[in-house]
């Protein structure tokens, strides 16, 4: 069956990767993985571009290299959301009582951009299955509705621990995301696309 894969790009990174050696993640290879028996017709991946900040000055200039490298699937697409930084008061853990102003970093757009991208899809009968590769509890409602009123197949694949399984999200079907399948899904270290080589960053 014709499936659409829609990837919570920032669910998957602190789920799966972060803290590992396998952040080079070949997106299409792991579909296929996950998908043996489906057409992957297209994967739309949603992320928002980082800010360089300390101490980690060169976190945009990986970000970049792996979405030209993502960049290089024929079927792939990338949706960008934006952060968003704004001043809050927030309560101490202790001593109770206090509240200290911080600077709040927050990813804003990627949950309603995959949402709408994925029941507009339905809509237009772009696809028979819908795969959400996230843990976001917030999808609960448009993975209902695209169910219910659109008659689509709606997979979920968590990508971070099984115990951390949000089951406000309620799917055709499940399947967890395993630290062998991304190892096995890795890019070469070098790739090319039209305006030469990319290569996997040195550190991460």
């Amino acid at each position: 069956m014709d499936t659409n894969v829609y990837i919570d790009a920032f669910n998957l990174y602190y789920g799966a990767l972060n803290g590992t050696a396998y952040k080079w993640l070949d997106l299409d290879a792991l579909c296929k993985r996950l998908l043996p028996s489906d057409t992957v017709k297209r994967i739309r991946y949603f992320t928002a571009p980082v800010g360089a900040r300390p101490p980690d000055l060169k976190q945009p200039q990986r970000q970049q290299a792996y979405l030209r490298a993502i960049r290089t699937i024929p079927e792939l697409s990338v949706h960008e959301g934006h952060f968003r930084s704004d001043p809050r008061w927030m309560p101490l853990a202790a001593p109770p009582h206090r509240t200290v102003e911080v600077i709040k970093t927050e990813e804003k757009g990627s949950d309603v951009n995959l949402a709408t991208y994925m029941l507009l899809d339905g809509c237009k009968g772009d696809c028979q299955v819908a795969v959400v590769i996230s843990n976001d509890s917030d999808l609960k409602e448009p993975i209902a509705v695209a169910q219910s009123e659109l008659g689509m197949k709606v997979g979920v694949i968590n990508p971070h621990p099984a115990l951390k399984r949000s089951l406000d999200l309620v799917p055709t079907f499940f399947k967890q995301l395993r630290r062998s399948a991304v190892a096995a899904c890795q890019f070469p270290p070098t790739l090319q696309d039209s305006t030469g080589a990319i290569r996997k960053p040195a550190t991460w």
